[in-house]
């Protein structure tokens, strides 16, 4: 019997090392029956390559910055080749200068700030409209993104807060725009997770304490496997009519009060 994901063809971007969420997304599509591509550039290229080796199936991978228009307008040539197509997408991308957080809030420059923006808002718009002609012919699909609960102020976290504000307002006009495509676009927010993103975040371990508190489900800040699932139900077709939705995938944090 095959998996949820029998015979889908996605793009994963955002896998730098086991630890993950999209490491872990792209580990279980393929147990689900996907064939992945995963992307990465720059100096992460290589670490992307070397990871991909670490899945089930050995992936492919590709060189996509999503501030570069040259990749971006390659991109759904690139699917086409490696691929033959596209029904889902990843988005796992977030990026804030070192000013921009961690109690910088009130001195953070604007282009600091725009560099947050465009890396982990702005480029969920440009990933979207890269693929929109491929998927356009394959009859639709879906697109997912990673979140963190935008809808209160967390320490430290600062510009970067501001992007995922952005990127909530960004999923929702998405799907208002690329519905009529038969293109879901749904985000995923997860509660902490030790990931290389997590580490860049000064005071990484007060959201652990926050969570270990509040969580009903209680919370692992170790396990990616909670939010992996909830991204691979989104890019399959068991929600067939849901899109403009944040699911949490954090244990229930975002539901309880202190």
């Amino acid at each position: 019997m095959g998996g949820i994901l029998e015979g889908k063809r996605l793009l994963i971007t955002g896998v730098l090392t086991e630890a993950s969420i999209a490491f872990g997304v792209a580990k279980l599509a393929q147990e689900q029956g996907a064939t992945v591509l995963l992307s990465g550039f720059g100096r992460g290229l290589s670490i992307t390559t070397r990871i991909a080796g670490r899945l089930p199936s050995p992936a492919d991978v590709v060189e996509l910055d999503v501030t570069d228009t040259g990749h971006l307008d390659g991109l759904a040539h690139t699917l086409d080749e490696k691929l033959g197509g596209c029904d889902g997408v990843l988005h796992a991308i977030g990026f804030a200068p070192e000013s921009a957080l961690g109690g910088n809030f009130m001195s953070a420059s604007w282009d600091d700030v725009a560099t947050a923006v465009r890396v982990s808002t702005y480029s969920f718009a440009s990933l979207a409209r890269a693929v929109l002609p491929l998927m356009q012919d394959n009859g639709g699909g879906s697109i997912v993104g990673l979140d963190f609960d935008a809808t209160i102020a967390w320490p430290a976290y600062d510009w970067m807060g501001v992007a995922k504000a952005g990127l909530e307002s960004c999923s929702r006009y998405l799907a208002r725009e690329l519905g009529r495509h038969n293109i879901r676009v749904n985000l995923v927010a997860a509660g902490p997770l030790r990931t290389m993103a997590a580490k860049s975040i000064p005071g990484f371990e007060t959201y652990e304490g926050i969570w270990a508190d509040r969580a009903p489900l209680g919370w692992d800040v170790g396990d990616t496997e909670p939010a992996a699932k909830a991204c691979v139900a989104l890019l399959s077709d068991w929600f067939p009519a849901t899109t403009g939705e944040i699911v949490h995938a954090d244990g229930g944090v975002h539901a309880v009060g202190a």
